[in-house]
């Protein structure tokens, strides 16, 4: 198809029905809008191409379970209904470019794979490290021109670079391999990439609840092949909203506090004579705490607590809300929040003390729903966002109460997204 055939198709309600499951009926106007403006630019960038692709891949929200993936935990997850989508050109020159709306033209070529400490940093990083994962599993690679816009805003909490890591290997495994790969190891390619090629140390929760999409209970015990099991998550007939408000804190400087949680928990783990803390025994941890203390320092200890406990809470979650049992559920919720802020330390940085937009947030949120819904800080924390499960009938005054206090547009409403990677056409 090509691109004015594609823009003839939406307006004239051919993705209506695709539009309706991803972002619900009251959004099909925006959506149309938002793709042909997507198509426009496409035209801009790449005018030589005939043929296009369609493709999107969600941001995601951790529901429970903050920061257990990277020692082997457990997280109940989802897709949500903001997304990236490319329109997409394929090309034999087996160079990958790609025009981000707002952003300067990523251009990777693929007969070079290994990483470049150059990029790091960058989004080539993560187009190389996740075409690289490709090659490694004996998968095909090719060339592709893409056109991106996307809603999953940075620092959002919403991850969006696994969003575009899920998008690239989406585009290749569906154009180069019919879709042989399949969603998990999109995910541990799009892992690989922000490890090894971007310089980022991060478990496999984004990119995972990203590439499959749904309310997901993952358990990653087994991080070659972690259990994903479908965890039904309806808020809307059990009576509550999913909102996520953005702080507006800066995201500037904080890979230090980022790494610093996997490797004071690592610490704990070495010291009880395993690799990582899922594997380590819990009663030893509580036995040894005044050597482990001495050894590891009370923060690292403090952190490993809390991942002993939310790694079952994340398990007791995926059960009540499949169950609608909305009272264990918000329970559930609120303690993996009150776990995070005492035990994690992960509301603000040590080196801006000054700046605490996250606790401010909570404490805004709970004056707003006086004792009722629950809320947490969402995703990595120190700066960015938070999240609230709000009675329906609470939503509107709690949501203007927040924009009051960040600005508007910054509490954001969101459906769960049944669908990950995806080709549109």
């Amino acid at each position: 198809m090509n691109v004015m055939g594609l823009k003839e198709l939406i307006k004239e309600g051919g993705l209506d029905g695709r539009f309706t499951e991803l972002y619900g009926a009251e959004n099909i106007e925006q959506q149309r809008a938002r793709y042909i403006r997507a198509c426009d630019g496409f035209e801009t960038f790449f005018p030589e191409h005939h043929n296009v692709a369609l493709y999107s891949a969600p941001g995601r929200t951790e529901i429970c379970g903050n920061h257990t993936d990277h020692q082997h935990g457990c997280v109940l997850a989802a897709a949500v209904d903001l997304d990236i989508i490319g329109i997409v050109a394929f090309n034999d020159e087996n160079v990958i470019r790609v025009q981000s709306e707002g952003h300067n033209m990523n251009v990777v070529n693929l007969n070079d794979l290994a990483p470049q400490k150059k990029e790091e940093g960058t989004s080539d990083s993560l187009i190389r490290g996740v075409a690289a994962g490709f090659k490694s599993r004996g998968l095909n690679v090719g060339g592709f021109d893409a056109y991106t816009t996307s809603n999953v805003l940075g620092g959002s909490g919403l991850s969006s670079s696994a969003a575009f890591e899920v998008l690239i290997g989406t585009i290749i495994d569906k154009h180069y391999n019919n879709g042989k790969a399949g969603a998990i190891e999109i995910a541990k390619m799009g892992q690989l990439a922000e490890n090894a090629y971007f310089g980022k140390k991060s478990g496999l929760m984004d990119q995972t609840a990203s590439s499959v999409g749904s309310s997901v209970f993952i358990d990653f015990e087994n991080t070659a092949a972690p259990k994903v099991v479908s965890a039904k998550c309806d808020l809307d007939a059990n009576g509550y909203v999913l909102f996520i408000t953005d702080t507006k804190g800066s995201h500037a400087d904080l890979s230090d506090e980022y790494s610093a949680i996997p490797s004071e928990m690592i610490s704990v783990a070495k010291q009880l004579g395993k690799d990582w803390l899922r594997a380590a025994d819990e009663d030893e941890f509580y036995s040894k705490l005044p050597e482990l203390r001495r050894v590891c320092g009370d923060r690292s200890v403090l952190r490993a607590a809390h991942f002993f406990a939310e790694n079952k809470r994340a398990q007791a979650a995926a059960k009540a809300i499949e169950q609608g049992d909305m009272d264990t559920f918000l329970k559930t919720i609120r303690e993996s929040g009150e776990s995070s802020a005492k035990l994690l330390q992960n509301l603000y940085a040590c080196k801006t003390p000054q700046e605490q937009g996250i606790p401010v947030a909570l404490m805004m949120s709970e004056k707003l729903l006086g004792g009722e819904g629950a809320t947490r800080v969402h995703g990595g924390g120190f700066a960015g966002t938070i999240q609230a499960f709000v009675p329906k009938a609470a939503a509107e005054k709690y949501r203007a109460g927040m924009d009051s206090l960040f600005g508007e547009g910054s509490c954001r409403k969101l459906r769960i997204r049944n669908a990950g990677g995806i080709d549109l056409l």
